[in-house]
């Protein structure tokens, strides 16, 4: 049902974007103009430090950590990054087909490159988030687990959010990103449970089981 409802909503945004020319929506032009109202020096140095862990090695580590954590194997690790690999190759696969401008470069924040749609920091931060919490509800106890969870998804959120705020990504570029990630990490997730089955089933066997 998550899969289902993030795909047909994907798609709907995908037409809507194709349909007024790969241009904003009046809602992503108005939160675009009113990002650069709050932008202070101190402001614009937090979000350039925390929208650099969208990208590059870090969400790799948190991928490695969560196949790690599920797991406690090689293959499981490998897995789990695995599906944050190839998620990035659907994410960059769209991007192309709908080849969306970023926002007027005058108000840009940092230097950008390629097409705006879906926003690459939003999708991967949520893909590795998303794998994070996943190992941590299933291994955790479930009060520190769903904390844990609570903060990988604050992170993610914090970094999606930089991308508006920086200029350098329209709104919608955000939520196609999420919902991107919803849908990836909804098909590949009961796929990775595989690799993490036995060891779930080994943890809730009782002590001084042999079974």
């Amino acid at each position: 049902m998550v899969l289902a409802v993030a795909a047909v909503t994907l798609a709907v945004l995908t037409a809507l974007v194709t349909a007024v020319g790969r241009g904003p929506f009046a809602v992503d032009t108005a939160l675009h103009d009113a990002s650069f109202d709050l932008r202070t020096p101190l402001a614009l140095g937090a979000a350039k430090a925390l929208t650099a862990t969208g990208t590059g090695v870090f969400p790799y580590v948190l991928a490695a950590a969560a196949g790690w954590i599920a797991g406690r194997r090689v293959r499981a690790v490998a897995a789990a990054t695995a599906v944050l690999g190839l998620g990035q190759l659907v994410r960059i696969g769209l991007r192309l087909a709908v080849d969306r401008p970023r926002p007027p470069a005058d108000g840009w924040a940092v230097v950008a490159h390629d097409a705006s749609f879906p926003s690459g920091h939003a999708t991967t931060s949520a893909l590795a988030a998303g794998l994070l919490a996943w190992a941590l509800l299933r291994t955790a106890p479930r009060a520190p687990g769903r904390a844990a969870a609570v903060c990988c998804g604050l992170w993610a959120a914090g970094v999606a959010a930089t991308r508006v705020f920086l200029g350098i990504h329209w709104p919608s570029d955000i939520v196609a990103g999420w919902l991107l990630a919803t849908c990836w990490l909804a098909l590949t997730l009961p796929l990775l449970a595989r690799f993490t089955h036995r060891r779930a089933v080994t943890a809730d066997r009782p002590l001084g089981s042999e079974a």
